[in-house]
């Protein structure tokens, strides 16, 4: 678990939960969800003692829920905002909280781009001095935005600028985009992966064999679909809401509330911009897929028709060689000493002729490569 002290003067990590409500700025409280279950009525005391007011017992569940799409929800004291995030799952995956099902994990086949659309859940809830932010085990993005913030206030202090969040709300607002960014980022790979794919899809002399790889990726992309649109739902909740909020009572905090909403709204149209592609993906795929098919196709109706003109010329030769091959004793030629060479010869002509003609008819013409 770890605690910070936000303030204009600086930033200042502490030791324990604070046992009393700060002389300036608010508290961030970041914990992983094994440390909130632990913990738990050591930070509801704290939030009763700095804020009035503890979470609500559904709220408690949700938090601790590993499997919860993004969602918002709010009371008259707090907001409460869930958000999905990448993660690799690997070692350290989220434990099971209690009363859940055991399931068995999740395995992608296919790239290893593939194995970063599993995402866990981070919550958010907003206090007016407090941030509480309950994360899944060993969250990266909680100990890099830790770092970053701890460097942007030494580095503050030493200019005498503060570009500190000023709120507990605008602090869940940028540890968000910094958890959309991730999902642009998915967003290039998935793009680079399956322009490999469609140019093998569409090489005339390749075989594609790695069928369950595209089928993993189509299947992750609509899954992505989904989690990005929870995502959209949620933020937009919390936009409604904000909108509502009642009206600053001085200039500097109505900028801070400008600021807020236009921040809201960036990151709303990160997200935009994710299902948008997303969107584009799938539609790239499904087309690409279909083209292949289509390239198929003809390059199979090129053979019909190479094997079908063929057998056009051949049907001739057959016919005379079946005529001459009937038992009868008195026929043409038959008993003269050049009709074989004759018929050998007739038969050439009429083979090539048939040939020329099907050539220029582009029945035999190359197909380009």
């Amino acid at each position: 678990m770890r605690i910070f002290n936000i303030s204009s003067a600086g930033i200042a990590e502490l030791t324990g939960l604070p046992t009393q409500r700060p002389a300036a700025g608010y508290i961030w409280i970041a914990c992983d969800r094994s440390e909130f279950e632990a913990s738990q009525t050591q930070i509801q005391a704290t939030l009763q003692t700095l804020c009035g007011m503890q979470l609500v017992d559904l709220h408690i569940s949700d938090l601790l829920n590993g499997q919860l799409p993004s969602n918002y929800d709010y009371t008259s004291q707090y907001d409460l905002l869930v958000f999905r995030r990448l993660t690799a799952r690997e070692a350290g995956a989220d434990p099971i909280p209690p009363g859940q099902p055991l399931a068995a994990p999740v395995k992608h086949s296919g790239p290893p781009i593939l194995r970063r659309i599993d995402t866990s859940p981070v919550g958010f809830a907003v206090f007016d001095q407090v941030l509480l932010t309950v994360h899944p085990v060993d969250c990266a993005i909680r100990d890099a935005y830790a770092a970053r913030l701890l460097s942007a206030g030494s580095a503050e202090s030493r200019s005498g600028a503060s570009r500190l969040p000023t709120s507990p709300a605008d602090l869940m607002l940028r540890i968000v985009a910094q958890m959309a960014d991730g999902y642009l980022d998915l967003r290039r790979e998935l793009t680079r992966q399956l322009d490999h794919w469609q140019v093998e899809l569409l090489a005339p002399h390749t075989r594609f064999s790695n069928w369950s790889a595209l089928l993993q990726a189509r299947l992750a992309l609509h899954q992505l679909d989904g989690i990005c649109d929870d995502q959209r739902g949620a933020i937009k909740d919390w936009i409604a809401v904000l909108e509502d909020w009642p009206a600053p009572a001085s200039a500097a905090l109505q900028r801070d509330y400008e600021l807020l909403k236009v921040r809201s709204r960036d990151v709303l149209e990160h997200i935009e911009r994710v299902v948008h592609h997303v969107q584009r993906l799938e539609q790239t795929a499904e087309t690409t897929l279909q083209m292949h098919f289509s390239a198929q196709s003809n390059r199979t109706n090129d053979i019909m028709r190479t094997l079908t003109a063929l057998t056009a010329i051949f049907l001739p030769l057959n016919l005379i060689t079946g005529f001459f091959g009937m038992n009868f004793e008195f026929m043409p030629l038959i008993h003269h000493q050049a009709a074989f060479w004759w018929t050998v010869a007739f038969m050439l002509a009429v083979a090539a002729v048939t040939g020329l003609v099907f050539w220029r008819k582009r029945y035999l013409a190359r197909t380009g490569k």
